[in-house]
């Protein structure tokens, strides 16, 4: 990171702010740190917690991935782009088709388009667990989305830029999700609706979503689609950690809304590696020797047909262990 440049899309979201912290610490000879978004109250907001006075480093870039040109533009003397940007609420782009497509396909697309045209050196795209075997828009604009930031190295000629891919579950924490929304709902009413009693998600901490992301932009050869080794839990456990003594109505899922998720489906396993930490879904097509990658990586086949199921999953978080997660990760002051 010295003297490098690193630019995040959507960078005032929780990811965003999260990775913003983690390279200002650990990275204090980055030459800068550019916030690129659409919201200029969050932008404010932001630079209150991350000033340019404290951290002469960051720079806030107003702008729309929708927008080609303001992206080349705040790409020009960037050498790392992370892209966060996205509209990300399930029933939402149900509603509003056409706005979700043009955020998250078009803004790929322009986000590829300005990376491959100004000097950008690597990319890191975020994906979702909802793009595999996607059932909603969201996921299936996700899913295109991936297609397309792997789908650009096979495009880039002769430049040695790398693009990759990041995919992983619900993020403890961050803006819109489940746990947030609980505690909420049990300081205003004491109600906690459960979609389905069966329901199940994937669990990562913001934490470790920052460190699968750095762990991409330094070591990905591109087109790689990585998927991390996270635990499960149980809706229901997640309500029973919030609040035990609150009502739990079943309301049914929303439209779009899967019981479980998956993070690589059967069809995947063809073209799936071990790499230890993480999982890598390799490009059908790349531009570098697979033997040399997996001796690079000890990385190890997995058997024909395997798949990673949210539901399936051998490692589960406990009701006290989601207690404690969410004093650590989401409300310090939570008490029960």
């Amino acid at each position: 990171m010295k003297n490098k440049s690193l630019l995040i899309t959507g960078g005032t979201g929780s990811l965003g702010k999260a990775l913003t912290q983690h390279i200002l610490t650990k990275y204090p000879e980055i030459r800068r740190l550019i916030i690129f978004s659409r919201d200029e109250q969050k932008q404010f907001q932001m630079a209150q917690e991350f000033s340019e006075t404290e951290y002469p480093q960051i720079r806030y870039f107003i702008g729309d991935v929708r927008d080609r040109d303001r992206l080349i533009r705040a790409f020009k003397g960037v050498d790392y782009v992370i892209h966060a940007a996205a509209m990300k609420h399930v029933h939402l782009a149900e509603y509003n088709p056409e706005e979700c497509i043009k955020t998250n396909i078009g803004g790929a697309q322009n986000v590829v388009d300005a990376c491959l045209e100004t000097n950008v050196e690597r990319v890191v795209a975020l994906s979702t667990d909802k793009a595999c075997a996607p059932i909603n828009l969201y996921g299936a604009t996700k899913l295109t989305s991936d297609k397309l930031f792997v789908a650009a190295n096979n495009i880039k000629g002769d430049s040695p830029i790398r693009f990759s891919v990041v995919r992983y579950g619900n993020v403890m924490g961050s803006n819109g999700s489940v746990i947030p929304f609980f505690i909420s709902k049990k300081k205003n009413g004491g109600i906690l609706p459960i979609t389905d009693p069966n329901m199940t998600r994937f669990n990562i901490s913001l934490q470790g979503g920052v460190d699968m992301v750095m762990y991409a932009l330094e070591e990905a050869w591109g087109g790689e689609l990585f998927v991390p080794k996270i635990p499960s839990y149980r809706i229901t456990d997640v309500a029973e950690a919030v609040g035990p003594e609150c009502e739990k109505p079943v309301v049914g899922i929303r439209p779009g809304e899967k019981i479980h998720e998956e993070m690589i489906t059967p069809s995947d396993s063809f073209y799936t590696y071990d790499l230890g930490e993480y999982y890598a879904i390799l490009p059908v097509t790349h531009q570098w020797n697979l033997e040399d990658y997996l001796k690079k990586f000890q990385a190890k086949k997995v058997s024909q047909g395997f798949s990673y199921n949210s539901g399936e999953n051998t490692e589960w978080e406990t009701v006290q262990g989601l207690r404690d997660l969410i004093k650590e990760h989401v409300d310090s002051t939570f008490i029960l």
